[in-house]
């Protein structure tokens, strides 16, 4: 008897389980990027899917958190801004590979890792801003041409030690080497109108103001300035001209996407990852980052429209991420903030 009123638990236990909802699904990120902007994305994605994601913005010390976390971690996926991140990432064993037949056809080979762990989702351009009224169009067309001494006096940047400006160091480095690069990192130095100071807003606000004429820019940031009513006014004031380099095109840089080796949900990581490169998702994601998408086919946010087409540099970004110790070094040489 006591067997039997066991069993009889047992499968009405099973029935009642079969018949509750299952718990939500769930993915966490670990992010680079601070941004409330990326929430319309995610609720898309859990609109579609069903499955909840959880974000925390780690500034510093993301990798060593994953570190310490080893198997335990509760970061199934990491986003981040900049080839450097991804590769420094990469290389902290902290990833695992992601063979996935979607990620692939759509997202380009330069754009992702050889190996499969990590991917890009869309790209920006560093470009310059250039005052309106006092630079002609097609007077910028080279990076080097920066250098070049028409254009004392007349330039403003962020520090060189930025990550973005690291990165154009080490593009360069691979087009022309080291010694070339620590050259024209003298002549743009000498070309400044003040010393390495704030942000990319902070350019086009001393363009706005007068202090300068061009300064180097990454183009998303006159998106986030022509929606802010405060900003606006600066970005309005310059107009965008995309260099290239002798040889090569208009420097980019990624936002990428990789899943850690941990990953306690990996299938609905991976779900994430494909809806990040679907045509829904990079149309998202494109619009509330104003960058560039990377699936064929998907269209620029509106206003980008109006900007200049443009090749991107074909030099490899793993060859970029490769020079940012070299660029780093010539950067503090020449005493670039100095």
């Amino acid at each position: 008897m006591s067997l039997r009123i066991t069993a009889a638990a047992a499968a009405t236990t099973i029935a009642l389980l079969a018949a509750a909802p299952a718990l939500a699904a769930e993915v966490n990120i670990y992010s680079y990027n601070q941004s409330e902007r990326m929430q319309p994305l995610f609720d898309a994605f859990t609109k579609e899917t069903g499955i909840d994601v959880n974000v925390a913005y780690v500034e510093k010390g993301l990798i060593e958190r994953l570190k310490a976390e080893g198997a335990r971690s509760p970061a199934d996926i990491v986003m981040t801004v900049d080839i450097a991140r991804l590769a420094q990432v990469a290389a902290a064993g902290v990833l695992q590979p992601v063979e996935d037949a979607r990620l692939t056809a759509a997202i380009p080979a330069a754009f992702r890792d050889p190996d499969g762990l990590w991917y890009g989702v869309t790209t920006r351009a560093r470009v310059v801003y250039a005052a309106k009224e006092a630079v002609k169009p097609g007077e910028v067309t080279t990076y080097e041409d920066l250098a070049d001494p028409k254009w004392k006096g007349r330039i403003c940047s962020r520090s060189g030690l930025s990550d973005y400006n690291l990165a154009l160091t080490a593009a360069m480095i691979a087009h022309h080497g080291a010694e070339y690069t620590k050259g024209w990192l003298k002549g743009l130095k000498a070309n400044l109108a003040r010393r390495p100071q704030g942000n990319d807003r902070a350019q086009a606000k001393a363009i706005w103001a007068g202090e300068c004429d061009i300064a180097l820019g990454n183009t998303y940031y006159i998106g986030q300035m022509l929606s802010n009513p405060d900003e606006k006014q600066y970005a309005e004031a310059v107009r965008l001209d995309f260099p290239h380099f002798e040889g090569g095109g208009t420097h980019v840089n990624v936002s990428g996407i990789a899943m850690t080796k941990a990953a306690p949900h990996r299938d609905a990581a991976l779900k994430l990852m494909e809806f990040l490169v679907s045509p829904q998702g990079q149309k998202i994601y494109a619009e509330i980052n104003n960058e560039f998408p990377l699936v064929k086919g998907v269209e620029w946010p509106a206003f980008m429209k109006e900007w200049p087409k443009f090749a991107p540099d074909s030099i490899d970004l793993m060859a970029i991420a490769k020079n940012r110790p070299e660029a780093l070094k010539i950067t503090e040489e020449v005493d670039f903030d100095g």
